[in-house]
């Protein structure tokens, strides 16, 4: 979804978690509040602040928010906060704190924070409203009250960020899906809100799959039919209500960026600590059998199905015929066998992670072309490409690893994989990356 960056909307809630950490800071020196040490009240306020918010969803706010909700959500914040400042004075034992000091400190944070909470709001609002900027391309499928009423909210708050497109009557004589699906893929459409009043089970069926397969965002204005998942979100657009289908944690800006900063430190960890000095190592090894390069890269499919390189140590004699590694192959390297069992021919992929074509944890990547394969055969195939591709995975450490036998091996892969994009949190990442380092000591049956 090349949306998701259109109008750097992937910076904005960071942007707005560092404004208001800069203002618990900055405020601590300009009230002179002492603490001893003085970094460790910092430290402290910094991390309390981060993990609170994550706690309340307090940068959930959406492009359609009302200001009420955001008084809510500072009132739910402060609230816990308050408790967590005053915490400090007697768990770390510092007695020179003056809770006077501490109240002008909570009181001026909440004022500044919640002023600049609702500036960068605005402002954000001007953006969309004034200068276009980070909107989302949209259509309606329907032809009824609510439909039209929805246009109208899109048409009338631009500052929502949502440019209109186009309506498909599915009531109008000659009503083509298919003629829908191509003026999506033509024109660049983010999201498809669809009346489910008007559409059939078997209509629905394939808007669902067409969605999935081509990365779009579905969201339903909903009525009494029923709509098979797990994960619908229920919002109001104005006084409209709106079900999403699909909801995928990591497309919040928060989520991306704690992601990102857990996989830049794994990484560099790995890097310095580890390839420093195994990847020579490595190629010593490599050369006793079979001369060439220590790293083999092939292309494979990442985040929105782009194409990138993918690191790993060679295992292989050199090859170009792109079939899938068998048990027993002749190719493999004595030491390609030993790396390949235990994993570390994918510990070059850190250098991946780095760059920031792959994850640490994520749906594993596949060669292109059978990733081409995999999409024609495979229902809901491409969702996997929702979020950046893994070293390892739910699917991986659940038994679905290696070579692909069977056509139940692919589709299992991908029922985990999808359950993770849908389900991802911080703990469940540490789970798998525990299980991959399990697996690896242990050895599994089908590392070869």
């Amino acid at each position: 979804m090349n949306s998701k960056n259109r109008g750097y909307s992937v910076f904005i809630k960071p942007i707005f978690l560092l404004v208001d950490i800069g203002i618990l800071n900055i405020l601590i020196f300009l009230l002179d509040i002492k603490s001893n040490p003085t970094l460790l009240f910092h430290v402290y306020i910094s991390l309390s602040w981060i993990i609170v918010s994550f706690a309340t969803g307090f940068y959930e706010t959406k492009r359609f928010s009302k200001m009420i909700q955001t008084l809510a959500s500072l009132l739910r914040q402060f609230v816990i906060f308050a408790l967590i400042l005053y915490a400090f004075v007697g768990f770390f034992k510092q007695p020179q704190l003056s809770r006077l000091d501490l109240a002008k400190y909570f009181f001026t944070c909440f004022l500044l924070i919640s002023f600049a909470k609702y500036l960068l709001l605005f402002l954000l609002n001007k953006y969309r409203k004034v200068l276009g900027g980070n909107y989302r391309n949209v259509v309606v499928v329907g032809d009824n009250q609510k439909t039209n009423q929805l246009i109208e909210t899109f048409k009338e708050r631009s500052d929502f960020g949502y440019k209109f497109q186009k309506k498909f009557s599915v009531k109008r004589e000659g009503f083509d899906l298919q003629n829908c699906f191509n003026y999506i893929l033509d024109n660049d459409v983010d999201e498809i809100y669809c009346s489910v009043a008007e559409l059939t089970n078997e209509q629905l069926h394939k808007i669902v799959n067409f969605t999935d397969n081509n990365l779009k965002v579905l969201k339903f204005i909903p009525d009494n039919k029923d709509i098979f998942t797990k994960k619908l979100r229920f919002d109001y657009y104005g006084y409209i209500p709106v079900l999403s289908f699909r909801d995928i944690p990591l497309d919040d800006s928060i989520n991306k960026f704690v992601k990102r900063s857990f996989d830049i430190v794994l990484a560099s960890l790995v890097l310095i600590c580890i390839l420093s000095w195994l990847t020579p190592l490595i190629f010593l090894l490599i050369q006793l059998e079979s001369r060439g390069t220590v790293f083999f890269m092939q292309k494979r499919n990442g985040l929105d199905y782009r194409e990138f390189y993918c690191y790993k140590y060679r295992s292989m004699k050199p090859d170009t015929s792109g079939k899938q590694t068998t048990k027993g192959d002749a190719r493999v390297t004595k030491v390609g066998k030993f790396i390949r069992k235990t994993s570390i021919d994918e510990l070059p992929q850190f250098i991946n992670v780095l760059k920031g074509d792959m994850s640490v944890v994520g749906p594993r990547p596949h060669m292109v072309k059978h990733n081409e394969d995999f999409a024609q055969k495979v229902d809901k195939f491409m969702v996997r490409h929702f979020v950046k591709p893994g070293i390892t995975g739910l699917a991986q450490v659940s038994g679905f690893r290696g070579e692909i036998e069977t056509n139940k091996d692919i589709v299992n892969r991908v029922k985990y994989d999808i359950f993770y994009i849908e389900n991802w949190s911080v703990l469940l990442d540490i789970k798998i990356i525990f299980l991959t380092v399990f697996n690896a000591i242990k050895g599994e049956e089908k590392a070869y």
